[in-house]
């Protein structure tokens, strides 16, 4: 197993886990939130789903000023179910999955993305892992969410 296919292994993983806490969600609850500065449930999927296609491009332009002409595909969809969000973010996530296969081992120590407006630069290799990263967190956020609304939260530790 090389770099690239552990770095797949570990996005598909996450995703995986991801997607048995959102589909434990009941519909009727993905408008919960805990307060009103929070992200409802949905919201929080969308953001995950939302962010990587965004980081996807970031990742493609080697920077954050890319996201500026980017048309994001999801600003416009009204949010749903987590079935209906999970089929409209699936070819944007093939093509996030087939961009890491294409990674050459050097680019993911020696190509740097900038995210200066966002007070870093980091390697391809160490952005790779904040993203995958940053939906676990989410994924942690919302069983927090379902153990406050006093609803099952599934096994995600198999």
């Amino acid at each position: 197993m090389n770099e690239n296919d552990l770095i797949v292994l570990n996005f598909e993983e996450v995703r995986r886990r991801s997607i048995k806490v959102w589909k434990a969600i009941p519909n009727n609850m993905l408008n919960w939130k805990p307060d009103n500065e929070a992200l409802t449930c949905g919201e929080a999927i969308r953001h995950v789903l939302e962010g990587e296609f965004l980081y996807h491009q970031i990742l493609i332009a080697r920077g954050s000023k890319a996201i500026s002409n980017t048309t994001n595909p999801f600003e416009t969809k009204e949010l749903s179910t987590v079935e209906d969000e999970l089929n409209f973010a699936k070819p944007f996530r093939e093509d996030f999955i087939k961009y890491i296969k294409t990674i050459n081992k050097s680019d993911l120590e020696n190509v740097k993305i900038d995210r200066s407006d966002v007070g870093y630069i980091r390697t391809l290799g160490d952005m790779l892992l904040r993203i995958a990263y940053h939906e676990s967190v989410h994924t942690g956020q919302l069983l927090d969410y379902m153990r406050t609304m006093g609803i099952d939260r599934p096994q995600i530790w198999d």
